[in-house]
């Protein structure tokens, strides 16, 4: 299958935008530059010329950017997907990530936002190639992490975001003020 080799430049670059992404909508691999866009347009033209799934694994170490380019696939499928009506879907895929990322990730000495799990993420597409569906799923919950962590390390976000609005009181039900 098709490799791309990318680094995490740790800033924000031009090349995400919807621009890049409509200028590679509808090419052939090879044709343009190598870019996250490319691989994820070859695997949305194959869906839909052969009418077979397809998946595109990312891979790499903690802070080489994987959920970052898992979210621009997303985001590349959704917008080359979207019809110019109901894209309501699209969005709530989208949207779901934040929730995931704060149930499973955590601050490492090498990323502040590093995911301690992975995930394998389902889209489903209608007879026109939109956007009908996702499922995620998540392996290997690195589970120590709740209990201990390396200094200079936390533990999931989620749990101190629960603990910033422990005195809210729609959170009072949560017993998680003080006694």
């Amino acid at each position: 299958g098709i490799i791309l080799v990318a680094i995490n430049p740790y800033k924000q670059l031009p090349i995400y935008g919807d621009a890049i992404i409509h200028a590679y909508s509808g090419q052939n691999m090879g044709d343009m530059d190598p870019h996250i866009f490319a691989v994820a347009e070859e695997a949305y033209k194959q869906m839909a010329r052969n009418n077979k799934n397809q998946s595109i694994i990312v891979s790499g170490e903690s802070g080489a950017g994987k959920t970052v380019s898992a979210r621009y696939t997303m985001r590349y499928f959704a917008t080359v997907s979207k019809s110019s009506s109901n894209a309501h879907v699209e969005d709530k895929v989208l949207a779901s990530n934040p929730i995931t990322e704060a149930v499973g990730n955590a601050k490492t000495t090498r990323n502040d936002n590093s995911s301690r799990f992975g995930k394998y993420t389902e889209i489903s597409f209608d007879q026109s190639y939109q956007i009908i569906g996702a499922n995620m799923r998540t392996y290997l919950l690195e589970k120590s992490r709740v209990v201990f962590q390396v200094e200079n390390e936390r533990n999931y976000h989620i749990f101190y975001q629960l603990c910033a609005s422990a005195m809210q009181p729609e959170y009072k039900h949560l017993k998680l003020g003080r006694s």
